[in-house]
């Protein structure tokens, strides 16, 4: 499926493009455009020089300095390929909404000319109402140092989008994601920040004596961080050495990462 359309976060786009030269910003826009075209797979270096025209060595590194900061690099035989996380997340997700909605309208579809045709259609189901997570919202929304945008439609989007996490460790992530822009105007709304699961993009390195909040598991037993490696703490555990899920509590302890 063929998608024309790019989704740009502009509040994010800003912020994370804000110390760029005007030239640059256009470069960026230009390769997540053939990046998009191209179905989010991987593009050549090569590639990226044609699409932005380059004629001379200077254009070449500003390209190249656009693509080491915000594209992923891997090698293939004697060429550097690149791609986008972001374009590459959304793109699969697009991919898979249109795709549902297709497979739904087909269904829709049927049930009207069967129902047409003299059959009994399945009576709709009522919704079923969403657990009350206030108190989980609240410990997240007190812990943050910057409280933008609106609490109510934070609220929202923290119900649909993280009822399993661990609201002092995504607040944390938020502080860190938002203390690293240096004009506090370009800081998402929190709301946004949480719609767009823009958590799962930090890669964040907690000083393992500041977690304090990660000290106890469910059962009571107690342990402390030692390390981390990006979704997973290393923690200590009755004189064992174990990886636990930094957002879903309820994934058993590991091993092995």
């Amino acid at each position: 499926m063929k998608l024309p359309s790019i989704p740009l976060f502009t509040d994010t786009f800003t912020a994370e493009t804000v110390h760029l030269s005007n030239e640059q910003v256009g470069i960026y826009i230009r390769l997540l455009c053939f990046a998009w075209t191209k179905n989010a797979k991987p593009f050549k270096e090569k590639d990226a020089m044609r699409i932005c025209q380059c004629r001379t060595q200077d254009c070449e590194l500003r390209v190249m300095e656009v693509l080491t900061e915000f594209f992923i690099i891997n090698k293939k035989g004697d060429d550097f390929i690149f791609t986008h996380k972001r374009i590459t997340k959304e793109y699969e997700y697009l991919q898979k909404y249109y795709l549902n909605k297709s497979e739904s309208g087909k269904r829709g579809a049927s049930k009207r000319w069967n129902g047409a045709n003299g059959e009994t259609m399945a009576p709709i189901p009522s919704p079923i109402p969403i657990p009350n997570n206030n108190n989980s919202f609240d410990i997240f929304w007190e812990s943050l140092s910057n409280k933008r945008g609106s609490k109510k439609m934070a609220s929202v989007k923290y119900e649909k989008e993280c009822k399993d996490q661990d609201p002092e460790l995504l607040a944390k992530i938020f502080n860190h994601y938002s203390g690293k822009i240096k004009d506090k105007t370009f800081i998402p709304h929190v709301s946004t920040w949480l719609n767009q699961r823009r958590f799962e993009d930090e890669d964040v390195k907690l000083d393992p004596k500041k977690a304090t909040f990660l000290t106890k598991l469910e059962d009571g037993r107690e342990f402390k961080v030692v390390g981390d490696f990006g979704n997973y703490f290393e923690i200590l555990l009755d004189g064992q050495k174990w990886y636990k899920h930094k957002f879903k509590n309820d994934e058993p302890l590991k091993k092995d990462i």
